[in-house]
């Protein structure tokens, strides 16, 4: 692939990542805005829970239904659902003059950002060459992280803004969704699936813009794997089927089992009770986002050369050694130090070039072209299911964040060695091989 065709794949990747940028900006702005609602809706604890939830339950919904509708009508057409979505809960949480109103529009959100958790990841990893196709998925992780970092920038930067600053914090994002939506007019539609309902001609083409040569012989080879799973192949849950199923469930179910959300979430928290001030935890909590962000782009350099299994279980093998660490600190109350914050920057460094870095693209990677829609829509589910369950669990089990801490990040040292024991054994390497060649054993 030359240095022009190179250059169009980049582009189109980068536009389709910017669903990851407000997927992660979305998550994490509730952060700078959680109190403020709460006030002026006069909400008990419960409420206050459901109503910020709100979005975490519509990222299950997009997750688990915006697969077959991409199988069915392309991934082209979906994304500007998604980044529609995008517009409508900026628009309409900022404004919305009652919790139900919030509520609604924030779920909405939640929708597209489920839904982007499938969709673009799919549309990078087959318009992308074996050769590049880590490196361009990975773009859609570190948008993610970027989103998030950006979140936690803005919400500083608005905190004065007007009689009510959640109004700017929320509302901020639609100029990036707007953005999002006019640059997909941009972009072509997946060539796999328009080989797959019979626009030969059109998918040549955007290949040869994408590739230049080979064209010819990378369509022969889609159109073998789509006759190879024809027939009732696109029902999911076939016993034929059941090593991608396993290794997408395994892969979403690992991250969460890292501990990452248990950390984004409550690191100013952790950080407090190590004794330093509310400022200097969420300058900490920065300090994370910005090592994630350089590791994840440590990864997206690396996963196309060392390959996805050697990446995971490097990374496993070291988040565990930090998390056992910070098991201990908790154990000993010994805080003394920058110790803690040391720990959880390593593990975040391990994480960012690891399973952060490799997740999208793999679950983007293991199914046949006939049912891809529907298998990242499954690991997506799978992965915002876990999240879901470890934001909610962690609180309860660390209790005041002192022993019960030390529990939870120990059993999250324990499922990383599990994960590097279950890649090495289990897992495939996907790296420089075709989307089709992944699909023949299926």
């Amino acid at each position: 692939m030359n240095d022009k065709a190179n250059g169009k794949v980049l582009a189109w990747s980068m536009i389709v990542a910017l669903g990851g940028f407000l997927f992660g900006f979305d998550t994490a702005v509730i952060s700078g805005v959680e109190k403020q609602i709460q006030n002026l809706f006069q909400l008990s604890p419960l409420w206050q829970g459901f109503t910020i939830s709100s979005a975490l339950i519509g990222t299950v919904i997009g997750a688990l239904v915006s697969g077959k509708p991409a199988d069915s009508y392309g991934r082209k057409p979906i994304l500007f659902v998604i980044a529609a979505l995008y517009v409508i809960t900026a628009v309409g949480s900022a404004a919305a003059g009652n919790v139900d109103l919030f509520i609604l529009f924030r779920f909405l959100g939640g929708i597209g950002v489920g839904a982007s958790s499938v969709v673009a990841p799919m549309y990078i990893s087959e318009i992308s060459p074996a050769e590049v196709r880590g490196r361009m998925t990975g773009f859609f992780q570190f948008n993610v992280i970027f989103g998030i970092l950006i979140a936690y920038i803005s919400n500083y930067l608005l905190r004065d803004t007007g009689a009510e600053p959640w109004r700017w914090m929320l509302g901020i994002a639609a100029i990036p969704a707007a953005l999002f939506f006019i640059l997909l007019f941009r972009i072509p539609e997946s060539p796999r699936f328009l080989i797959k309902i019979g626009q030969t001609a059109k998918a040549k083409g955007i290949l040869e813009r994408a590739k230049v040569s080979f064209a010819d012989k990378e369509i022969e080879e889609i159109k073998l794997s789509l006759v190879k799973s024809s027939g009732h192949a696109q029902n999911l849950f076939l016993r034929r089927y059941r090593k991608p199923i396993s290794i997408a469930f395994l892969v979403a179910m690992f991250n969460q089992f890292s501990g990452i959300n248990a950390i984004l979430y409550y690191a100013p928290r952790i950080f407090e009770l190590s004794g330093v001030t509310s400022a200097d935890s969420l300058f900490q909590s920065i300090l994370i986002g910005v090592t994630m962000g350089i590791f994840t782009i440590v990864g997206m350099v690396l996963i196309d050369r060392v390959g996805r299994k050697t990446l995971l279980i490097t990374g496993s093998i070291g988040m565990s050694a930090c998390l056992g660490l910070v098991a201990y600190t908790f154990y000993s109350q010994n805080f003394s130090g920058f110790g803690l914050l040391i720990y959880l920057l390593v593990y975040i460094m391990f994480f960012g070039f690891s399973t952060g870095a490799v997740i999208w693209v793999l679950i983007a990677e293991i199914f046949p072209n006939r049912i891809r829609g529907k298998g990242q829509s499954l690991g997506s589910f799978t992965h915002w299911f876990f999240a879901a369950l470890i934001t909610f669990l962690f609180p309860v089990v660390s209790g005041e964040y002192k022993f019960g801490s030390g529990h939870a990040f120990l059993f999250f040292s324990i499922m990383m060695l599990v994960q590097a024991v279950v890649v090495w054994k289990y897992f495939p390497e996907t790296k420089g091989r075709t989307l089709e060649e992944l699909g023949e054993g299926y």
